[in-house]
């Protein structure tokens, strides 16, 4: 039978839970009693924990009337900023945050005991001082594990924060002479006859590489959609194709390129383009690749395959990529 437009179990629910409402609310106050003054007080410890020894930092001014050419230089660069940082207190603001509490020093100028000196710091912990800031992002969220961190390759070995010469990243050298500076193997590869063009400024070794690492070998980029970096570039050849030449997918551009330079048209890894597709459409029992047909004449040696199948990469209309 209704009861006030309620059915008869409904009203004896809102009852039910009425009375065990009842006590709870009662005995709230014991268990959780309100505190207006908790959430004050929290902020004031956190303010304080933040200027602790507050009396230890003499301010950059300080710093500058000794190391003024040090000073002027690290004025032009981005970290600058840090001396009117609002939050982090003193012990975040201008040369202090990245060397330590210098007041000691400013009194005593032998007294270097409470100063970071990155010229005596290991690798790790110059690492762990410039990712205390430079830790978020997606540049380097694999910094720890990247290559140049492993072999003990420092974040200024490749960065200047005083004298950067290069107008972004402060880079203590402009690009690729940087990189030359420990890769030289690669420096000939980009003076072949066929090659990026890096030294002419046209893209830079960053562009394919992420120098803070990245999850593939030789922290070689990935493109936006996780594809090999050189899509991003070489777009045509990108695809999705309904017809795919499986080594563009399994083992990628370097399967017929060389990446930085070579002796051969279009970076190929042999100068005959029939024997780079022989290396794979063979009788051989190792390949699984289709053999090439019977009345494929190999006498004439310098008719290159692609002169029939020109869609190699790819081909949305045919098997045998005529097209």
């Amino acid at each position: 039978m209704p009861f006030f437009g309620v059915s008869k179990a409904s009203a004896l629910l809102i009852i039910l839970i009425a009375v065990l409402a009842a006590p709870l609310a009662q005995t709230s106050g014991r268990y959780a009693p309100v505190d207006e003054s908790a959430s004050a007080q929290q902020e004031k410890n956190a303010r304080s924990t933040s200027d602790t020894n507050s009396s230890d930092y003499a301010g950059a001014e300080s710093c500058k009337a000794c190391h003024e050419d040090i000073y002027n230089g690290w004025e032009k660069g981005p970290h600058w900023k840090a001396t009117v940082k609002a939050n982090g207190g003193t012990s975040h603001r201008g040369c202090e945050a990245c060397h330590g509490a210098a007041a000691s020093h400013v009194a005593d100028p032998s007294d270097t005991s409470k100063l970071f000196l990155f010229t005596k710091a290991s690798v790790k912990e110059i690492n762990d001082r410039c990712l205390t800031c430079h830790a978020g992002g997606s540049q380097h969220m694999n910094a720890i594990n990247s290559i140049h961190s492993l072999n003990d390759v420092s974040c200024i070995s490749c960065h200047s924060p005083h004298h950067a010469e290069a107008k972004e990243f402060l880079l203590a050298k402009a690009q690729p002479q940087l990189c030359y500076s420990c890769h030289l193997q690669q420096k000939p590869q980009f003076e072949m006859p066929f090659h990026h063009r890096v030294n002419e400024g046209l893209i830079q070794c960053t562009d394919c590489h992420n120098p803070h690492g990245t999850v593939k070998p030789k922290q070689v980029r990935t493109s936006a959609t996780q594809d090999a970096i050189c899509l991003k570039c070489h777009t045509e050849k990108q695809g999705p194709f309904v017809f795919e030449h499986p080594p563009v997918k399994v083992e990628g551009c370097q399967s017929c390129h060389v990446t930085h330079g070579g002796p051969n048209a279009h970076m190929l890894t042999v100068s005959n383009v029939n024997l780079l597709c022989l290396r794979c459409h063979t009788n051989s029992s190792f390949s699984g690749a289709t053999n090439t047909p019977s009345f494929h004449n190999q006498r004439t040696y310098f008719q290159a395959c692609t002169l029939c199948h020109f869609q190699i990469h790819g081909s949305n209309f045919d098997s045998t990529f005529f097209k």
